[in-house]
């Protein structure tokens, strides 16, 4: 079967409810007015930031979720046909609603949520197993995140193992605390890209070292891409073992942003799109990182996930700038 979609992006999927400003250092209390400004509502989740982060870069892309039956389902389709991305395998569950969050921001930017998990909660391996059909037509598929889809994680090995079967390469992205080592190490022989935050790293292999925590992930079984994210730091990434020696590191730089840096939200999500796109082009690993900071260096000088995301050769040049600067990589 034709590889016609680069990426199938499987996972949490969510509607964010942005209200600003809201003063969040003193308790809001009971009956009161707050003068806000106009409320927005913005996409979230890996499914929905990955999703438009790649296809702004050039990737096809087909978003697989559970969504409710609900006005917000509706608004997440709508959002993202109008990116381009497929939203055929974006399905509505009988009892649960969409995954939503109330976003209270400060006038500094500072961050509250009120969260509903919702239907994505019950993506589970059923679920992967009705996706082969799109699993066979896809390039990569990506699911995420660990630590946030509890439906899954205890079958995780068996659901990544379905995805390779299919003939994709995969990719596996984290969230929350990130999940842990047992959940984690029955996929990593199947996954072909993990790159956690560190933050995240730390949670599953209790290591603070970057060297250390990929050296963890190789011992349980990791061949594919393996790397940490390092915040302003940059990221550090090493190449499949079957590429280089296990030990070869990719140190990734922190791409200054084109602008002002206003929300951080996404940012991670804009990375694993950006080292995405590098590498459905072919393009050496330490070339895809640079798009992956790019791409991240972009995100964070826009409000929500998406909103100041680029096209490719727009990323590129901001990323083939910072590659220019002596030192750089």
């Amino acid at each position: 079967m034709a590889r016609t979609i680069d990426c199938l992006i499987c996972g949490t999927c969510v509607a964010d409810i942005l209200v600003r400003p809201v003063g969040l250092n003193e308790p809001i209390g009971g009956g009161r007015l707050i003068h806000v400004d106009p409320i927005e509502v913005v996409t979230g989740g890996i499914v929905c930031n990955t999703g438009v982060g790649l296809a702004r870069l050039g990737g096809s892309v087909a978003a697989a979720s559970l969504v409710g039956r609900d006005p917000w389902a509706d608004v997440i389709r709508s959002r993202l046909t109008a990116e381009g991305i497929d939203t055929q395998p974006l399905i509505a569950h009988d009892t649960l609603g969409t995954s939503t969050t109330a976003v209270l921001i400060d006038p500094g930017g500072e961050r509250s949520f009120a969260h509903h998990v919702g239907a994505p909660s019950a993506i589970n391996l059923a679920f992967i197993e009705r996706l082969a059909g799109h699993l066979a037509r896809s390039r990569w598929a990506v699911f995420g995140y660990l630590g946030l889809l509890p439906g899954l994680e205890a079958d995780l090995g068996p659901a990544m193992a379905a995805a390779k079967q299919a003939g994709c390469r995969v990719a596996l992205e984290t969230g929350g605390s990130g999940g842990t080592l047992a959940q984690l190490a029955p996929a990593l022989p199947h996954v072909d890209l993990y790159v956690p935050s560190l933050d995240e790293a730390v949670h599953q292999t209790g290591l603070t070292d970057p060297s250390a925590i990929i050296a963890c992930y190789r011992d349980h079984g990791a061949t594919g891409i393996v790397g940490v994210k390092l915040g302003t730091k940059g990221a550090l990434l090493t190449p499949p073992t079957a590429a280089a020696a296990p030990d070869h590191e990719i140190m990734v730089p922190c791409v200054t942003p084109p602008g002002p840096v206003v929300d951080t939200t996404g940012a991670g999500d804009a990375f694993l799109a950006g080292l995405l796109a590098g590498l459905l082009r072919e393009m050496p690993l330490a070339d895809a990182g640079l798009v992956a900071a790019a791409n991240a260096a972009c995100c964070v000088t826009g409000y929500g996930a998406t909103a100041a995301l680029r096209g490719f050769e727009a990323t590129w040049q901001l990323a083939s700038a910072m590659s220019s600067k002596p030192g750089a990589g």
